[in-house]
């Protein structure tokens, strides 16, 4: 470590650089927290402050400042007033008279501690060396330190209010055009340009009817091949007059066993532009939930069928998938190969993910844990209906229930009303979407690399002043060896 310091520098062990001095009496369990108070209690916890309390007899009785350290979750605080020590987890630690306390923190905070998890950290914390510069040094480099993080800390949080006006102007672009203000009606554009257009209760009423003969179409050809089998298992020939009346009778039995989707309830929603209509999910489109197959079957994995997990389910489009499964495992299972254009919907999770959606660039099934919404099957836009499913996450992720982990299911997505336009309307504002959001992602995408850039730029600020490159040497300054021996003089006097 040495022989990338200055030479005027020197190593103080732990025990040398911090006394503990935590109270094993004056702390405040989490639970007698108040909400305000004349002390401050200082905890282990992400924020600085855990709570207050007017409980004077609690007041840590070493005098500020001292450095906090969190025995569980390694955070290290500052504290320069008088505080009540939280109880569970901390340790307060007196900066000795080799160190600036400013330094003895920045020290800490700077210290590589390897994570245990959320197991104790203290036993690592005692055999650290730290970095001990002449204690003229240290204040040169402690405000050296401060000042550039300061500008820094201005810097990032210009940064933060930028995303936050870039999400509230995506907001506003995405409730614009779900409500019509984005871009011309097509029913104004139709009278202006002298012309007939279809409206959405037309495009509905087709959506609806080519379902019906999809469905009809399907069962009667399940029922027609079963028949088929039936057949040739009797040792029966199978004629294509056979055939023919065969898969008449399953459409008429098919015709009578389908059932028409259920339209939403449009008392509470709110009136639409002209030539708008309300459906919803499940009326408008198919809405398949997906499967896992069993991970002990090898044979299962590994295929060539493009498998989503609900992690890959983030606001995006699906081009390529992290696994695959075989014919096998979908055979196997419930999940489906939905076509390009299937917007996929995440149903589990009190994280991001419940609510979230995608779009499918290639055919693939999914987990249990999405939905896949068919959208490219009917004359509807995909890209429409993804951008209303992203105005409408949070209302989305309201709609799950349950108590650890709240849900959304095939019922619930099912539900979920759709303002849907004509077609041409809707096409118009997926590209205007497009446009407008394309520049929105590109600053995103700037800031979030700009975000990035000052973490590691405020690593190197603390590397450079703990290898001596931040600030300018004195020779004029006490060695930091002369200090270091003063203070295990102190020490060994201290202890006769």
């Amino acid at each position: 470590m040495r022989n990338c310091v200055p030479a005027s520098w020197r190593t103080i062990p732990f025990d040398l650089a911090f006394k503990n001095v935590t109270s094993s009496k004056l702390k405040l369990p989490r639970g007698s927290y108040s909400v305000t108070g004349i002390y401050p209690v200082i905890d282990q916890g992400e924020d600085y402050i855990g709570g207050y309390t007017d409980d004077e007899t609690l007041v840590h009785p070493t005098p500020p400042p001292v450095v906090v350290f969190g025995d569980h979750t390694r955070a290290v605080k500052y504290v320069d007033r008088q505080f009540v020590q939280g109880a569970d987890g901390v340790k307060v630690l007196a900066p000795s008279s080799a160190m600036s306390p400013r330094f003895a923190y920045w020290s800490l905070s700077h210290a590589d501690i390897t994570s245990r998890g959320y197991a104790r950290h203290y036993s690592l914390v005692r055999k650290l060396e730290f970095l001990l510069p002449p204690l003229p040094e240290q204040h040169r480099i402690v405000e050296a330190v401060e000042s550039y993080l300061t500008r820094l800390d201005d810097a990032v949080a210009s940064l933060e209010r930028v995303q936050r006006n870039l999400e509230r102007y995506r907001a506003s672009v995405l409730k614009a055009a779900v409500e019509g203000r984005l871009v011309p009606i097509e029913a104004a554009l139709a009278r202006k340009e002298g012309r007939s257009y279809e409206p959405a209760s037309v495009l509905l009423e087709r959506i609806l009817v080519e379902r019906k003969i999809r469905w009809i179409e399907d069962a009667a050809e399940k029922a027609r091949a079963k028949a088929e089998a039936r057949s040739l298992k009797a040792g029966k020939p199978w004629t294509p007059e056979d055939d023919a009346l065969a898969l008449a009778k399953a459409r008429k039995t098919a015709e009578t066993k389908y059932k028409e989707p259920e339209a939403p309830d449009t008392a509470d929603l709110p009136t639409l532009p002209e030539g708008w209509c309300w459906t919803s999910i499940g009326e408008a489109f198919e809405v398949l939930v997906g499967a896992t197959p069993s991970r002990r079957e090898s044979t299962y994995w590994n295929g060539v069928i493009p498998w989503v997990s609900s992690g890959e389910i983030m606001f995006n489009r699906i081009r390529a998938t992290r696994e695959t499964i075989t014919e096998a495992g979908l055979a196997n299972t419930s999940t489906q190969v939905s076509p390009p254009g299937t917007v996929l919907i995440g149903m589990i999770g009190e994280g991001k993910t419940r609510g979230q959606v995608a779009i499918q660039e290639i055919a693939a099934c999914n987990n249990q844990n999405s939905a896949a919404i068919r959208v490219s099957e009917t004359p509807c836009i995909s890209e429409y209906v993804y951008f209303y499913l992203e105005s409408q996450y949070e209302q989305t992720r309201r709609r799950g229930s349950g108590g650890n982990q709240p849900a959304l299911s095939k019922a619930r997505v099912s539900v979920i009303p759709l303002p849907l336009p004509p077609a041409a309307e809707q096409r118009s504002i997926a590209l205007a979407l497009e446009e407008k959001l394309s520049v929105e992602q590109a600053i995103t995408t700037q800031l979030v690399y700009a975000q990035k850039k000052s973490v590691r730029f405020r690593q190197s600020i603390l590397k450079w002043a703990f290898e001596g490159k931040l600030v300018e040497q004195n020779p004029d300054d006490e060695p930091a060896s002369a200090l270091l021996e003063r203070i295990r003089a102190e020490r060994s006097e201290a202890r006769r």
